[in-house]
């Protein structure tokens, strides 16, 4: 996160640093692994994140936890990961230790939950050097472990969470039922703790006014829809995250067949909506999507919930072939770089909104000028 030598903040030569390296090395440098690679079913899928929900034995929940049973769970995650011979190289963070900025990076690189950052003290979280791996520590389950792979990638993720999950259980005696299964602070994730995700973008289904209709019914169907940041939050630029709801009383191959199956049906649904979209409606489609270009390529202030609207639509041009020659992961990129404290984080500088909304969109238009 932030470094510091001789007790003086680099913030400043952070400033001159980026403003000398090439946007490639910018990017190269700051994003996570699954913002970097398509994946499977990119066009659609942005990214699968499978997390695991685990609690120490005869140690109360966080919400009722002491400070000293709290500093416990972190110690005690701190030495199981030192000890396992597969975990080792991860990196622990004390949330408390990380500045208010870093700490949101966390959160719009998606690697930690905004209630996480919510109360520092005796949290931390524990990451793998490509981000791959991202381990909560006193959230609302004391050991939250998130795997995250570009695209459809659901059997990945799982196979990835899994082994960091053995390698935490062989160190730590995880609260457990031998007819309930995992104990969890939320009953909705108490027996295999297990959520799978996906994160989807659906802008033709939302031009053809069907998302509602479509998100409506997976619900019946034990998924939950979410915003961006997941619970608790609002979609935006068509971007929605799809768990399933419930973990007790199906196995882990039960809860990844379902998700897998109702995306599938989304994933079909999402491409219908667009060939209809190319097909019965392309010049309005053209316009949409280059008027969106136009303003990203040119406007010289935008605020963040307007580029992600933007890009959304200039994601579809790229996807449905009416932009031609950008690579479709620049929506992941911006997605994030462009949000209000990476933002700051690359500037190397605290920005008031307008100072954001007038980096953000210089920042956008070099970047669409390297497609």
């Amino acid at each position: 996160m932030r470094r510091v030598e001789g007790g003086k903040d680099l913030t400043a030569r952070n400033y001159r640093v980026v403003r000398s390296m090439s946007l490639k090395d910018i990017i190269e440098k700051t994003l996570s692994a699954w913002m970097k690679d398509g994946g499977p079913e990119a066009d659609v899928v942005l990214s699968t994140r499978i997390r695991v929900a685990r609690n120490l034995n005869n140690v109360p929940f966080p919400h009722v936890a002491s400070d000293a049973d709290l500093k416990g769970v972190v110690d005690a995650v701190r030495d199981a990961v030192k000890r396992s011979p597969t975990l080792a190289s991860l990196q622990v963070l004390d949330l408390a230790e990380v500045s208010p900025l870093d700490r949101q990076i966390l959160v719009e690189k998606h690697l930690v939950s905004p209630q996480h950052i919510g109360q520092v003290k005796n949290r931390a979280v524990i990451l793998r050097k490509d981000e791959v791996v991202s381990i909560m520590i006193n959230e609302e389950d004391h050991i939250r472990i998130q795997t995250i792979f570009p695209g459809f990638q659901p059997e990945k993720a799982w196979e990835l969470c899994n082994e960091v999950d053995d390698g935490l259980e062989r160190g730590l005696d995880y609260a457990f039922d031998e007819k309930i299964g995992y104990l969890t602070a939320c009953p909705t994730n108490v027996g295999t703790g297990l959520r799978a995700s996906v994160m989807m973008h659906l802008p033709a289904l939302a031009v053809t006014n069907q998302v509602g209709r479509v998100l409506s019914t997976v619900s019946h169907l034990g998924i939950a829809v979410r915003g961006l940041y997941g619970e608790g939050t609002e979609s935006s630029g068509n971007i929605y995250q799809l768990s399933n709801q419930v973990t007790l009383g199906r196995t882990e191959e039960d809860i990844l067949e379902n998700i897998k199956g109702v995306a599938r049906q989304i994933i079909d649904q999402e491409r219908g909506a667009r060939s209809y979209l190319m097909r019965e409606t392309r010049r309005q489609l053209e316009d949409r999507v280059y008027r969106a270009y136009g303003i990203l390529a040119n406007a010289r202030m935008i605020t963040s919930e307007e580029a992600l609207r933007l890009l959304s639509d200039v994601r579809l041009g790229i996807d449905t072939g009416l932009i031609p020659g950008i690579d479709r992961k620049i929506f992941n990129e911006l997605m994030v770089l462009t949000r209000p404290a990476y933002l700051q984080k690359l500037m190397g500088r605290e920005l008031s909104p307008p100072e954001r909304d007038v980096e953000r969109a210089s920042f956008i238009r070099e970047r669409i000028k390297e497609g």
